[in-house]
């Protein structure tokens, strides 16, 4: 049902570029550049899509779709953001952010990034990066030493995928900060079928759930566990952007939330993304729920633990209870639509918004191109983005170039350079 969401929004957001007749201008758009102490959106410019060369009807089409969606208990609501040339054009609020409690979706109402963390993880490993404080061809070893020695099954995955864990050889090759930025490292996820119960059992945690303890301690126990497959082999989804942030905080010397706030968030202006939102704006959090053929849409309550798929476990609460001390890089940010608009767009630009740039257009292009060729059949990746890099990766209406990411609470976005365009 996730991947279907993602893709129904996708599919809408590439309907909405005008097709020659200008399309009668609706209400329910933001109009253009108000005076800024009634921005909706404060210092980011709007216009109307015609003004862009988009259509208002065909923006409209996002509107209904999401509300079929509520309609039929698919979802409780959504936050939909459409921006074209720099300017916002659509921002709509459809359903619940509540619907036990009958709270209204808002527009800057907080989600659960989930992995929609790892571009923001990846944007920070590049920033330091600029500084020379690395190569990205370097071993990570040389910065975090628990890495130095590291095994891996024999025989690797994906040829071998339902074995248990036996055999194990060296690593051919160390670890690199590339192979982490594009998930070639060999590590995983706890829900893998010949690896999750050895992550389990060493309480290595997916970051959708309450963790004791630091992402540093947690880090050192993912270290100590074998790879799936030489360093650089293949190419598997994993908690490489947790070993990412546990890397800032050891060049930069502050703990990551720390360094996201004072050399992303403030700078783009995201005054509304935390890993663990203050208490006056966990109200503004959304519900989160969970949909099945029999229950239909049910809420994930307090202190309630779901079980996922390959024997994995994943919590609603975890931004606001627990210790608040693991700052999970692949998994563990809240934010709102503008706010990660304010990312979307500084990457589109180059690395800059605003006038301060956080990024060097270089850098932009290297993370938005395709780094696993011949590695995977599920797609192309860059780092920290998945990437449209070439037409058979065009399922639905897009562009080549465009990169993109989503996240386990049904959050997704896209840029496309050649439309100059986000969602």
């Amino acid at each position: 049902m996730r991947s279907t969401w993602i893709r129904a929004f996708a599919l809408l957001v590439g309907f909405t570029f005008l097709t020659g007749v200008m399309q009668p201008q609706t209400n329910k758009h933001l109009k253009p550049d108000p005076p800024a102490s009634l921005h909706p959106l404060g210092a980011i410019p709007t216009a109307t899509p015609e003004d862009v060369g988009m259509s208002s009807e065909r923006l409209e089409r996002i509107t209904g779709s999401i509300q079929e969606y509520v309609r039929d208990g698919r979802i409780s609501g959504g936050v939909s953001l459409v921006a074209r040339h720099g300017k916002v054009v659509y921002l709509h609020a459809v359903g619940m952010e509540d619907r036990d409690a009958r709270k209204p979706m808002q527009t800057d109402s907080m989600f659960r990034l989930c992995s929609m963390t790892k571009p923001i993880t990846a944007a920070a490993v590049m920033i330091l990066y600029e500084e020379g404080r690395f190569a990205l061809s370097d071993p990570v070893s040389d910065y975090l030493p628990e890495f130095k020695h590291m095994k891996v099954l024999d025989p690797p995955w994906p040829q071998d995928k339902t074995s248990p864990p036996g055999s194990l050889v060296d690593a051919k090759r160390p670890i690199t900060i590339f192979n982490l930025l594009t998930h070639t490292a060999g590590l995983t996820y706890p829900w893998n079928a010949r690896l999750g119960k050895a992550y389990r059992d060493a309480n290595v945690n997916s970051g959708l759930s309450q963790q004791e303890g630091t992402i540093g301690e947690a880090v050192k126990r993912l270290a100590a566990l074998p790879l799936l497959f030489q360093p650089g082999d293949s190419w598997e989804y994993s908690l490489s952007d947790d070993v990412l942030g546990r890397l800032v905080e050891v060049v930069s010397g502050m703990p990551f939330d720390q360094f996201l706030a004072q050399r992303l968030f403030q700078p783009l202006g995201m005054k509304d993304t935390y890993f663990f939102p203050p208490e006056d704006k966990v109200s503004r959090l959304v519900a989160a729920y969970a949909y099945d053929e029999q229950k239909g849409l049910h809420p994930i309550l307090d202190h309630q633990v779901m079980d996922g798929q390959g024997g994995f476990q994943y919590t609603a609460d975890y931004p606001y209870r627990g210790p608040h001390t693991y700052f999970s890089g692949g998994a563990g940010l809240n934010s709102t639509a503008e706010d990660y608009y304010r990312f979307c767009q500084m990457m589109l630009n180059g690395g800059e918004l605003n006038g301060v740039r956080t990024l060097s257009r270089k850098s932009v292009e290297l993370m938005s191109q395709n780094h696993v060729q011949g590695k995977t059949d599920q797609l192309d990746y860059g780092l920290g983005f998945g990437t449209k890099s070439e037409p058979k990766q065009l399922t639905e209406l897009g562009s080549v170039g465009s990169y993109y990411w989503g996240g386990f609470y049904y959050t997704t976005f896209m840029i496309d350079p050649k439309e100059d365009f986000i969602a």
